[in-house]
């Protein structure tokens, strides 16, 4: 499924924001496993869970709501995503073109 999620590790009190068009929970399997590289911000943690999987039209739109997401650089508009889905509808419509 295509879409952007977001995945928080309690070991670092930290969230994570991707896109992805492969299944998410392979996905997080990958976060986990270091499977991007040692080198990669997520492979400090081996316990990253989902936490928000927002759907996308495309890759595309995935990545521009990811890209939003990031902008914002903000815990507290993650955490207010998660907690008022009328947010991600906001945001979905707004990154729609």
């Amino acid at each position: 499924m295509i879409g952007c999620y977001i995945i928080h590790s309690e070991k670092l009190n930290r969230y994570y924001v991707g896109a992805t068009q492969d299944n998410v929970t392979s996905r997080i399997d990958k976060h986990n496993n270091s499977s991007y590289g040692k080198q990669k911000f997520t492979s400090t943690a081996n316990d990253w869970k989902l936490t928000l999987f927002i759907p996308a039209n495309d890759f595309a739109h995935a990545i521009r709501i990811e890209h939003k997401i990031k902008s914002m650089k903000s815990t507290k508009y993650i955490q207010n995503l998660i907690f008022y889905p009328e947010l991600v509808e906001k945001l979905t419509r707004n990154t729609w073109l």
